[in-house]
């Protein structure tokens, strides 16, 4: 059995492949997760998959930026769980550094998957920026990449939006969530973002974190503006119009930096907004291309594809190395 583990915003999400082919799921919330002791995260495992942790031949595992390492490295080599710091963007539970160190004492073969970044080798001139994509992005490509298509964009949108670009099934470059299109509820700092900061009326991550299209609603979070559009709220409307927009225009600046490298083939959308008809609807309109969408559990499936593959001897995932 081959697992990969999706270190989500809100959820860890566990997939498993077995040797046939088949996929098996479960999730835990960040909040229920951070609660529990190292032997039950294990016995949860063995539980929903209906296995022993000795049956599991390789786990891809997914922690915070991944800023702290370059290529896909045994967790065993891995300093400081592959991240320069856990300062930064983002909301900090302690779920995901519960999971990691759980496995890493358990002895079960795992691999790491970094995130994209300045040291990475992608394309050069998106260096300019710190960090491009978390590693669970990583983990949606290549479950893109599984559906036989070499040249694609996904973009991952949900909380916030992340979109990747890949050339000949080699990622080339992404833009992460804090520097182009918002999310729901998190998105890039604005000029009065940045007074505010700088005023000290709030922190930098703060201010990160309440970026996205839901500011300018009554709406607090992503599950409130999903209700308000079912009751066809005009607001609610609107915000899925401004998501989609923004998506859209990151979409186009991806497929620029593509063209250097190929055509873009087919366009994947990714993440919980992804499976909402009208944004899928208003993408559409916006880029005359139709999405191939996948579900939620694409990371912790695509990561179980690497596990896989990486098990039975490949040495590189979509252009990363993989150094075991």
């Amino acid at each position: 059995m081959y697992l990969g583990i999706d270190h989500g915003t809100n959820a860890m999400r566990f997939a498993a492949l077995d040797k046939h082919g088949k996929s098996f799921y479960f999730e835990v919330p960040r909040t229920d997760m951070k609660e529990m002791e190292d032997s039950q995260i294990l016995e949860l495992i063995q539980k929903q998959f209906n296995i022993n942790i000795k049956q599991i031949e390789m786990i891809a595992l997914t922690y915070s930026m991944g800023d702290g390492i370059v290529n896909i490295m045994d967790i065993q080599d891995v300093h400081n769980r592959g991240v320069r710091s856990i300062e930064g963007v983002g909301k900090k539970t302690g779920a995901g550094t519960l999971v990691f160190d759980t496995i890493k004492k358990a002895q079960i073969p795992t691999v790491v998957i970094p995130g994209i970044h300045s040291q990475s080798h992608t394309d050069s001139r998106m260096n300019v920026f710190s960090h491009s994509t978390s590693p669970e992005k990583l983990g949606i490509a290549y479950d893109a990449l599984s559906r036989g298509i070499n040249n694609f964009i996904v973009s991952d949108i949900s909380s916030n939006t992340v979109t990747l670009a890949v050339a000949n099934g080699v990622v080339i470059g992404a833009l992460d969530a804090c520097i182009f299109a918002p999310g729901t509820v998190h998105g890039p700092l604005d000029l009065e973002s940045i007074r505010q900061v700088d005023a000290g009326t709030c922190g930098a991550n703060e201010a990160f974190m309440n970026s996205g299209v839901v500011k300018n609603t009554s709406y607090k979070n992503t599950a409130d503006l999903l209700d308000g559009l079912k009751d066809n709220e005009d607001q609610a409307k609107f915000a899925i119009d401004t998501l989609a927009l923004f998506a859209s225009m990151e979409i186009e600046a991806m497929k620029v930096l593509l063209k250097d490298y190929s055509t873009c083939d087919c366009l994947f959308l990714a993440g919980s907004m992804a499976e909402v008809d009208p944004l899928v609807e208003k993408i559409h309109h916006y880029l005359d291309m139709k999405p191939w969408i996948l579900g939620k559990w694409s990371a912790a499936t695509g990561c179980a594809r690497m596990a896989r593959d990486i098990a039975k001897g490949k040495k590189q995932i979509l252009g990363i190395e993989v150094s075991i």
